[in-house]
């Protein structure tokens, strides 16, 4: 008895998943798997496939439609080496009492030039930093201690 409750309950975990899985395709008994408005020829504008409004491949509501093509080559300005500073600075009062901004070094990301930025606490501690293009901080690694 219970090795058929055993398999009952795995064959329902089963199939809860894929369920699961289907409908975020979009997909299942109803949908039919693919269809117009997935991947195939009937799509509309907001989709990929350009509708009747769309502007080259997407439509308006993607970033290729007559609204995104003004802004898709726009992207936010990237900051300087003393921005990076600055804002490893601010990170550092809110969040590192005692800590200040010891080096800051560019390197190439992505998406352009990156900061990696080591601050040092009073006591020798060693913290260190990326700031991606655009002023994001994000800490890196915990606290370090500088041998010799």
């Amino acid at each position: 008895m219970n090795r058929i409750l055993s398999i009952a309950l795995a064959v329902g975990v089963v199939t809860l998943l894929a369920g699961a899985a289907l409908a975020q395709m979009g997909g299942g008994p109803a949908g039919g798997g693919m269809g117009a408005g997935m991947m195939g020829g009937g799509m509309g504008p907001g989709m990929m496939g350009g509708g009747t409004m769309g502007g080259g491949m997407m439509g308006p509501g993607m970033m290729g439609g007559a609204a995104g093509q003004a802004g898709a080559g726009a992207q936010p300005a990237q900051i300087t080496e003393e921005k990076a500073k600055e804002l490893a600075q601010q990170y550092a009062d809110t969040y590192l009492k005692g800590f200040t901004v010891e080096k800051v070094l560019p390197f190439t990301g992505m998406h352009g030039t990156m900061y990696s930025v080591e601050l040092k606490g009073a006591e020798g501690q060693v913290r260190t930093f990326h700031i991606n293009p655009w002023g994001n901080v994000m800490p890196f690694g915990g606290a370090q201690r500088r041998s010799g």
